[in-house]
């Protein structure tokens, strides 16, 4: 008997998304966003870390928003709010970055070599890069940027430039050339994922955090007979960029002993956290698993 209403209620939903044209996916997107980084304001003020990385979350997708609309949305007011959110997303990455170097010095594996690999204790700077977040936070500058961001969005020059055009694709048909144009690049970057760099790699982990996040905020835009075309992409994507962020916390961690090095059987040399590189190898070889699934799980 209860079957019936909730089948209702996917249908008024498919409907109402199947309405929707490029401007207002891209508002519907990017005001819950907006939305999401008010309601963890107070908690990440608070010290709680999980509301500092649930704003970071919020404005990189955000971000990935605007990039995959871009040729539609991007304009000089939004160059204006990007460097605004840059200056935000210095001290949130900070403050993030201590407290999962925290988390890590925390484990029972690591906690002796963290203790003796570092000089400044890692709960002394994760003090101090949140007091800084919470200074930026609470300043009028990010309450002015948010207001900035959420005006834009509804009301931006893009808009009515949007509402001009009489050439506009339907979102269906944008979404997904956009998406295999993003799939494309992916695979292209990270064809050589095992010898990247370390900024390379970190630019793929961006590129492929930006796709999941667009899948993802198009599930829930899309009419549904779209739905299921994104979802073989989205889990090979989702591991790629955990791979590579695990990846990057764990160097993250044992660069907590960069300028120490340690003797070892009668040569000075780097001393890694237990089980580093062993860790190291099984997540590269996760991210490469990763993205040889995404490589072949075809166009949308």
């Amino acid at each position: 008997m209860r079957a019936r209403p909730i089948e209702t209620s996917n249908r008024r939903e498919g409907a109402e998304a199947a309405g929707l044209d490029c401007a207002a996916a891209f508002q519907k997107m990017t005001l819950d966003c907006v939305a999401a980084i008010k309601a963890h304001h107070s908690s990440a003020c608070a010290g709680d870390a999980e509301a500092v990385h649930q704003i970071r979350v919020a404005i990189t997708r955000l971000r990935a928003a605007v990039a995959f609309f871009a040729p539609i949305v991007a304009d000089a007011e939004w160059r204006r709010l990007k460097k605004e959110i840059a200056w935000l997303n210095g001290p949130l990455g900070a403050a993030r970055d201590s407290d999962v170097v925290m988390e890590y010095a925390r484990r029972k594996r690591y906690r002796a070599w963290s203790q003796r690999m570092t000089g400044e204790q890692p709960d002394q700077r994760q003090v101090r890069n949140h007091r800084r977040l919470v200074r930026c936070l609470r300043s009028a500058r990010t309450q002015r940027l948010v207001a900035a961001m959420a005006r834009w969005i509804r009301q931006g020059a893009w808009l009515e430039r949007y509402r001009r055009r009489q050439d506009a694709e339907t979102l269906q048909s944008y979404c997904a050339g956009e998406l295999n144009r993003w799939r494309e690049r992916l695979v292209r970057k990270g064809r050589h994922l095992k010898t990247l760099g370390a900024s390379r790699r970190h630019r793929l982990r961006i590129k492929a955090k930006h796709f999941r996040y667009m899948l993802e905020a198009l599930t829930e835009t899309v009419a549904p007979r779209s739905r299921g075309e994104f979802h073989g992409l989205h889990r090979p994507a989702k591991r790629l960029q955990r791979a590579l962020g695990d990846m990057r916390d764990l160097e993250r961690f044992a660069g907590l002993a960069s300028g120490s090095p340690q003797v070892e059987n009668g040569k000075r040399g780097r001393k890694y956290p237990p089980g580093y590189r062993n860790r190291r190898e099984k997540m590269f070889d996760a991210a490469i698993a990763a993205y040889r699934d995404l490589k072949h799980a075809g166009a949308c």
